[in-house]
């Protein structure tokens, strides 16, 4: 019996992971809408926006660095530099992550007038206590990836979604009377112990597997293992401009989000109305659009080790094979869901969240499949092949464009400006990053197995 190589073996695993965990947010998703409404859907977006700054800073990049340097160390030979690579990743994750707490805790109400609305203050405080659990289930799964134990990954994650789900059921109906203030408080307290719940589990897995890299030689020679100067100023070297690219990149995204209802408000719409407007296409057309997406997603989180094994090795012909053929499935997998979408779309929209309007936004964001999940896939090979910078400025130039085209277009076209910006920030970043990666692979579509 021929054997499932060990990419399809992985992403066929993550998928499944992938896929439950879609379902169980698209459930949590769909229960509460049906709780707080349309426009309690828009305010905890403008809270994901600000909480999406902290994650941001908590993380500075370093999920994608252990991997990375964790897939180096095993590709050369030196897995005994995998544990001193280990210990450097945590006390960066610690370092940023409660950085992150203590600002978003003491400045939560100045976030909220920030973004409008000062309900959300509340709620971004409870948000920062999950910081550091999050920054350190990400350096947990990082490594998982690295040394192609996805599995582990996936019961973290489907352990934080469980978590999840089971905080929002037991809290919301608690807070529902109190307002959508108090609402958006639980949800977020939610998430909190969602994210101690990974943790929990995140942290035996890690010191279970890393067992046999602490056994190897030069693992031990100290608390920072050997070469400490050598792997902190790698460290630094690619975490660093990844952390501050990714600043500007999330900083800007926010506020364009941040300012999508006020321009909606500029438009003419009723500030109960460009908030409901905003939650139905940010939080409940989206979530549905980028469910089938799960495998692909997968697949894009599985090709940075064996790209960076393949780059480190000169193995140009093993690139060019991964690039070309995963990019001719996705192109034909997108292509199916965006009709699917098209044709049923409506249909969707009344069956998860009894909404006409979610249903008639998923039928006119179909045709944006394809480009969404083309740009997933290319964007996890550039990150395989240590071109995460060249993604990062692509990305940075896509959200100042699309925040200067939200300040002027949206108060004079409303929702059909902000409709065409998303259009026009899907294909701008797609097209910017396959030429990127075209530089260093040759991309052959092809219909061929992997």
């Amino acid at each position: 019996m021929k054997k499932i190589p060990p990419l399809l073996y992985n992403t066929l695993l993550m998928t499944a992971a992938s896929l439950i965990l879609r379902t169980g947010g698209l459930y949590m998703q769909s229960y509460i809408t049906i709780r707080i409404g349309a426009e309690g859907v828009g305010l905890f977006m403008l809270i994901l926006s600000v909480q999406s700054l902290a994650v941001t800073l908590a993380t500075s990049g370093i999920r994608y660095c252990a991997t990375r340097l964790v897939s180096e160390e095993l590709g050369a030979g030196r897995s005994g530099l995998v544990a001193p690579v280990m210990r450097r990743c945590a006390l960066y994750a610690c370092f940023f992550s409660l950085l992150s707490f203590a600002i978003l805790f003491a400045w939560a109400d100045s976030f909220a007038a920030m973004a409008g609305d000062e309900r959300i203050g509340g709620a971004l405080r409870l948000l920062s206590f999950g910081m550091p659990f999050l920054a350190l289930t990400s350096v947990a799964g990082g490594y998982f990836t690295a040394v192609q134990r996805p599995w582990k990954g996936a019961l973290i994650q489907l352990f934080e979604q469980a978590s999840m789900i089971a905080a929002v059921l037991l809290l919301l109906p608690l807070a529902e009377g109190d307002g959508l203030a108090a609402s958006c408080s639980a949800i977020a307290l939610a998430g909190s112990i969602a994210d101690a719940a990974a943790f929990s589990l995140a942290l035996p897995l890690f010191l279970y597997d890393n067992r046999r890299h602490m056994k190897a030689k030069g693992a031990n020679s100290g608390f920072f293992g050997c070469k400490p100067e050598k792997l902190t100023r790698r460290l630094l070297r690619l975490s660093l401009p990844l952390a501050l690219s990714s600043y500007a990149r999330t900083t800007l995204s926010s506020l364009q989000h941040l300012m999508i209802p006020t321009a909606l408000r500029r438009s003419g719409a009723s500030s109960d109305k460009a908030l409901s407007t905003y939650g139905v296409l940010q939080g409940m057309a989206f979530p549905v659009l980028s469910f089938p997406s799960a495998f692909f997603l997968a697949l894009s989180d599985m090709l940075i080790p064996e790209l960076t094994e393949a780059q480190v090795r000169g193995n140009k012909a093993r690139m060019n094979s991964i690039a070309g053929r995963i990019l001719s499935y996705c192109l034909i997998f997108s292509s199916c869901t965006a009709l699917f979408f098209y044709f049923f779309g409506r249909e969707l929209g009344l069956a998860l969240y009894g909404s006409v309007e979610a249903g008639r936004f998923i039928r006119l964001m179909a045709p944006l499949v394809v480009v969404m999940y083309m740009d997933m896939v290319t964007d996890g090979m550039l990150k395989g092949l240590g071109m995460q910078l060249d993604s990062m400025i692509v990305n940075i130039t896509d959200a100042l464009l699309c925040l200067i085209f939200v300040y002027f277009l949206v108060p004079v076209w409303a929702v059909k400006a902000y409709v065409g910006i998303i259009f026009f920030s899907e294909c701008y970043n797609f097209v910017l990053s396959f030429r990127k990666l075209s530089e260093v692979v040759d991309i052959r579509l092809s219909i061929k197995a992997l």
